[in-house]
């Protein structure tokens, strides 16, 4: 390998070095000046399908990046701001966004000469960023300065192919036969894996070919595997994400293997259309730009196939990478056909509100259990109470737009009531519970046997707590809960005195007598639901006959 060639390669691993650093710079920069704004207009301007794919390009241009994009979507998905399909309108929409970085090359990087403005960029960038402090003036440093490194790694990139072109052999690749179409489509995806960036593979392509290292068939199909390529970041992302984020990847993974698998498929009548369109616009002679127009075309095309049925993807999208939790948090007994019969609709609610006792008190007593350590079975359960608990408030909701009579009008705001007893108990037992994994033990040397009596009578009592027991006594219950009400205030007063004589750490006292709270405030709840419960209907599970004559499965 001659000296010339050494030196190419490196140059050409420089520039890229450059583009990458340059690319995270603005990603960055632009994502901390713009703080609340982005997830403000995220939030406003994604209302329907259309504005959310204008409003994923127009952010993706910006800030040079669909990843970052992605990644914040994913967020408003989890957090229940942005539906599925409008989601995936700002993925699509980020796709489209993305050509502008070749657009950004093929107009400027080619076409000016480069160090007479990208380095002022770098230093004014450089300047702001050192004089901002905390201000947004800092970030948006940052980010000029990344736009002057962006064009000088392009500049060191196209020296690198124009080198290449010169000095090195390349076959010469028309993507002419099926085995050079894969090959070539397989090079850009690879490019794309290897630098986690479908910009800097772009980038390249388009250096390679404005440097004549590449013709312009053959760059299209490398173009192609690097949109697919882009694909592995988001699948990379997702490992261990949670399933609403494995949607919303799953969509891109989709949509571009979609618009990647068109695009082969009519790649000459593309190419040609490319051409004819280049001809109108003067882009004939400039083979960048052309390759720039090429790629927003395909995506435009993807975008224009894929957007009618938006709706049944993310239909599809929603029945896949189901977690445990989501298939227990589905609702057994609500169903829209007892709608029309309210008092039917009532027995429906009792029955999925005494899921929820059960889960509760199956974590209530995991919690205060001296013997079991709680594990991730907590975080399940409270995940499957949530989910029962959306679905019964919107079932209520739904019941209380129906004609009713005064009955079932008085019964609707008691449900309410129980549901909101039942949450605050497991927010509750997931607090104990998250404490003792983090390492604070439920019970205390001083006075240990006291406190371990009282998490005993605790767990007794929540096992009585069971509504559909023949035996459920709320009286005699009430009488219970009122002799734990004076077992806490025993140990609450113990607690208190032995910090005050030093035997206990202070720390250890506040630790204690908050988990003791805390258990307490369960306790009450829990009981003050499971009441309240027994009160509003008969809770034994309907006959089968009853259940599948009323639509409840």
């Amino acid at each position: 390998m001659s000296t010339e060639t050494l030196i190419i390669i490196g140059t050409l691993a420089g520039g890229l070095g450059l583009f990458l650093i340059a690319v995270g710079m603005i990603t960055q920069g632009l994502k901390v000046a713009a703080g609340r704004q982005l997830r403000a207009i995220l939030q406003r301007w994604t209302g329907t399908r259309l504005r959310g794919i204008a409003t994923g390009a127009l952010i993706t241009a910006i800030v040079q990046s669909s990843s970052a994009v992605t990644v914040a979507t994913i967020g408003f998905v989890n957090a229940g701001i942005l539906q599925l399909s409008h989601a995936l309108g700002v993925i699509f929409g980020a796709n489209l966004g993305t050509t502008m970085t070749g657009w950004l090359v093929a107009a400027v990087g080619f076409q000016i000469k480069l160090e007479s403005f990208a380095l002022p960029l770098v230093g004014l960038g450089m300047l702001l960023r050192l004089t901002g402090g905390s201000s947004r003036r800092g970030p948006l440093g940052e980010a000029l300065a990344g736009f002057g490194l962006f064009f000088i790694g392009i500049d060191f990139l196209r020296e690198a192919f124009a080198g290449l072109a010169l000095n090195v052999d390349l076959p010469d690749l028309q993507a002419t036969s099926f085995v050079e179409l894969m090959a070539l489509v397989a090079a850009g995806f690879l490019i794309t894996v290897l630098t986690q960036s479908s910009s800097a593979a772009i980038v390249i392509i388009l250096t390679a070919v404005s440097g004549a290292a590449l013709p312009l068939s053959g760059a299209a199909a490398m173009v192609i595997g690097a949109n697919i390529g882009t694909t592995s970041t988001a699948a990379l992302s997702v490992i261990g994400a949670t399933s609403n984020a494995k949607r919303v990847a799953a969509g891109h993974i989709l949509f571009n293997l979609m618009t990647g698998a068109i695009a082969l498929a009519i790649l000459p009548g593309l190419l040609w259309l490319v051409g004819e369109i280049g001809e109108e616009l003067g882009l004939a002679a400039q083979p960048a730009a052309s390759l720039a127009l090429f790629h927003s075309t395909f995506n435009l095309l993807g975008v224009l196939v894929i957007l009618p049925f938006t709706n049944r993807l993310a239909v599809f999208l929603a029945g896949r990478f189901r977690t445990a939790e989501e298939t227990e948090g589905q609702p057994r007994f609500l169903d829209n056909t007892v709608l029309a019969t309210p008092p039917l609709a009532v027995d429906a609610l009792t029955h999925e509100l005494q899921r929820v006792l059960d889960i509760a008190r199956r974590m209530a007593q995991t919690a205060v259990s001296t013997e079991l350590s709680p594990g991730r079975q907590i975080a399940t359960d409270a995940a499957v109470a949530r989910n029962l608990g959306t679905a019964i408030s919107d079932f209520v909701e739904h019941l209380g737009r129906e004609q009713l009579s005064r009955e079932v009008a008085d019964e609707l705001p008691q449900t309410l009531r129980v549901l909101r007893y039942l949450s605050q108990a497991v927010d509750e037992a997931e607090h104990i519970a998250g404490a003792r994994v983090g390492g604070a033990p439920l019970l205390r040397p001083v006075p240990a046997a006291r406190l371990a009596r009282y998490y005993a009578e605790v767990a007794g009592f929540l096992r009585d707590l069971d509504v559909q027991q023949a035996e459920f006594d709320p009286q005699a219950l009430g009488q219970r809960a009122e002799q734990l009400e004076e077992h806490y205030q025993g140990l609450k007063a113990e607690f208190l005195a032995a910090g005050a004589r030093n035997e206990i750490g202070i720390q250890d006292m506040t630790d204690t007598l908050g988990q003791l709270s805390r258990c307490r405030r369960m306790v009450q709840q829990l009981f003050k639901g499971a009441r309240l419960l027994s009160q509003l209907r008969p809770v034994a599970a309907p006959a089968p006959g009853v259940i599948e004559s009323a639509g409840l499965v």
